[in-house]
């Protein structure tokens, strides 16, 4: 039996220790809070202190890992690539972690290799930030160099604005620094981009909408299939696997995030090294691929054939998260959390999960956080697969009081 290492057993996290036990795997699980809802989950559940890295490597030395993996945590990538180094694994490298983790990094590889991405600059006072709105123009977007989940994300109309909202990206930002960067309107995607020695092995795209307001950078619906079609969904999913090698990713699962803009163009709007924004559960019931057994092999050196990523089938899929204003939920603390029967019976509904518990207080979407759940449904067409999302959201049974 071959042990994994999950590094991080937060919500979203439980779904690779699961499926890593279902393959025969021994996991070893980690993370800082005893809370962790994925430890209970594991074989062998480790409450680590990440900020130790030569405490952390003694604690699993012993333990005859074989892969290292995280499938969520943006700022655990860093720490699987410098784990996997250590104990002499499979891993992306930390020098390609920093590329995909750090926005200046990575914008100035993109930028060297001709991919096409956003104009930005790099800003740490309040002159550079009012020099770098004057050049690229409005609308613009502020966000931290190194963070994620939209903490410190502003769009910014004007230099007075990215002057007033540069305290809160730098301050979100481990390095100090924040990116401006221009806002390029238009269909965004998420895509999954599997890569084997420097072979991309399947490349999937999606639509990935966004709410009005403050909230603007959150993805609120995740829809597949894309509606860009032929040749440029094609050519969209050739920039993506681009935007992988670009950055150096030679084996892994890249998750870059684009923009087809109303006048035909492209634009990269990041990349990530990890599975993002519930994509494994939008391949598996979209298209019936495992992308968490991909995963796992991959972090293991295992070979992914092409039977591993074969679309078995292909069918609409949408993923509705629950959020506040301006999605169905209403903001306030939660006195009570009903039972999901009625959503999950819905016409059409694969899946939903409600993250929210009493006492906690649901606040209009503005972050990544504020999302307390999701429901996924299939339909006929996209839109059939949308609406029976939409209806089966509206059912969701939570009380709350004004807090």
């Amino acid at each position: 039996m071959k042990t994994v290492l999950v590094v991080g057993a937060g919500r979203f996290q439980r779904a690779i220790i699961r499926r890593a036990r279902e393959l025969g795997l021994r996991v070893v699980a980690i993370d800082g809070n005893p809370d962790a809802p994925g430890l209970c989950l594991a074989d062998v559940p480790r409450v680590v202190d990440f900020t130790s890295p030569d405490a952390l490597l003694g604690q699993l030395r012993e333990l005859g890992i074989e892969g290292v993996l995280t499938v969520q945590a943006e700022r655990l990538v860093p720490v699987v690539a410098s784990l996997a180094e250590a104990l002499g694994l499979p891993g992306i490298g930390t020098d390609t972690a920093h590329l995909l983790t750090n926005k200046l990094a990575m914008r100035a590889r993109l930028a060297e290799a001709g991919i096409p991405q956003p104009r930005f600059a790099t800003v740490r006072t309040e002159a550079e930030a009012r020099r770098a709105a004057a050049d690229i123009g409005f609308p613009a977007v502020l966000k931290p160099a190194d963070s994620a989940g939209q903490a410190g994300l502003a769009r910014i109309e004007s230099a007075d604005d990215a002057e007033a909202h540069l305290a809160a990206a730098v301050a979100a930002s481990p390095a100090g620094e924040a990116v401006l960067e221009e806002y390029v309107e238009g269909t965004e995607m998420n895509g999954i981009v599997v890569v084997q020695d420097g072979e991309v092995l399947a490349t999937v795209l999606c639509d990935r909408l966004r709410p009005p307001g403050r909230g603007f950078g959150v993805s609120w619906l995740h829809v597949y299939p894309p509606t860009v079609e032929g040749d440029r969904r094609a050519e969209a999913a050739r920039v993506a696997a681009d935007t992988v090698r670009a950055l150096g990713l030679q084996t892994g699962i890249g998750f870059p995030q684009l923009i087809a803009t109303p006048e035909g163009g492209l634009a990269v709007i990041e990349c990530a090294a990890r599975i993002g924004g519930m994509m494994a559960e939008h391949l598996r019931d979209a298209l019936g691929i495992d992308l968490l057994e991909v995963a796992l092999r991959l972090a293991l050196g295992e070979r992914v054939s092409e039977e591993h990523v074969r679309t078995r089938f292909e069918r609409p899929v949408a993923i509705r998260f629950l959020t506040a204003q301006p999605g169905t939920l209403t903001p306030g603390r939660v006195t009570r959390v009903g039972s999901l029967d009625e959503v999950l019976a819905s016409p059409g509904v694969l899946d939903a999960e409600v993250f929210s518990v009493v006492g906690e207080t649901i606040r209009p979407v503005r972050v990544i956080s504020d999302r307390r759940g999701y429901v996924i449904a299939t339909g006929v067409t996209r839109e059939d697969a949308i609406a029976r999302a939409d209806a089966a959201a509206a059912l969701v049974d939570l009380e709350v009081v004004a807090d």
